[in-house]
């Protein structure tokens, strides 16, 4: 289901330090309508962002979220669109490329469209998201749209970033989540020492993966009721304050033969361990 919020407001193991992967703020707010274009699928001011791909694409499209701003599409991928989807403006391959960043796969179909806003923790909390995802200043658009995707395959409803010292959520992001960024919330957090102790102070348990963690991520999450699971920057992981403000470090084991994961990697394993006693035959 699309993500739809009545209100918004501004804003490892060894695994505990994954590998690198590769290539204000808290006021209350209403979604922005004004158009917006960007510049080879980044985020501009007054601009809207492309997002491309049939997954991300159809996402947006049934997201009521979502303001449209231009939908293009070549003639097969027209033919594919769903039901009561917007009439396209039919375009060759190499003119979708243009628009895009070099490189992108976009599979016939691109879109620009309003940026979501991002909610703030209190709407999260107030919304009942009982399964929250923290980054710690994660930084590579790819591993950041796998954690997306993963949060939504494992009943993560919410995901807190950073207002500073993390990526837009641009369409490099939003091809990697395969559609994700529409039904998993975000929210923007100014401190996110002050964000755990907000959730700590909310009922949640706050797990941190960190190699030095004492139990494995199992015993961790096992019984938590509300629960929120911090991953740590591609190599140095989680920063001193942000370790110090989990309830609890955990570790995921695996050979010594491979000192960490990557981010996105240890993300998806500690999602499934914490859906495991929330999903029925998981």
């Amino acid at each position: 289901m699309p993500r739809n919020h009545g209100k918004r407001r501004n804003a490892h193991s060894r695994s505990g330090h994954p590998q690198e992967g590769g290539s204000p703020a808290e006021h209350r707010q209403k979604h922005h309508s004004g158009p917006r274009h960007p510049n080879k699928g980044h985020a501009t001011e007054g601009q809207g962002v492309w997002l491309w791909g049939i997954h991300p694409v159809e996402a947006a499209l049934a997201n009521p979220e979502r303001k449209l701003i231009e939908l293009l599409a070549t003639e097969n991928a027209a033919s594919r669109l769903p039901a009561g989807a917007p009439r396209p403006h039919i375009v060759s391959p190499k003119e979708i490329d243009t628009r895009l960043p070099p490189g992108s796969v976009h599979q016939g179909l691109a879109l620009r469209a309003e940026p979501l806003d991002p909610l703030a923790l209190e709407d999260l909390i107030e919304d009942g998201v009982e399964r929250i995802v923290v980054l710690d200043q994660v930084s590579d658009p790819h591993n950041l749209g796998a954690i997306y995707r993963s949060a939504a395959a494992f009943g993560f409803g919410g995901l807190v970033l950073q207002t500073r010292n993390a990526p837009p959520i641009t369409g490099i992001v939003a091809k990697s989540a395969v559609g994700a960024i529409e039904t998993v919330a975000e929210a923007r957090v100014v401190n996110i020492s002050r964000a755990l102790e907000q959730l700590g102070e909310a009922g949640y348990h706050t797990v941190g993966l960190a190699g030095e963690g004492e139990a494995d991520i199992a015993q961790a999450v096992k019984g938590a009721g509300k629960l929120a699971i911090v991953l740590g920057a591609e190599g140095p992981g989680l920063r001193p304050g942000v370790a110090r403000a989990c309830a609890e470090l955990a570790r995921i084991p695996i050979s010594a033969a491979m000192e960490s994961l990557n981010v996105s990697n240890a993300a998806a394993i500690a999602f499934y361990e914490a859906a495991r006693n929330s999903f029925p035959g998981a």
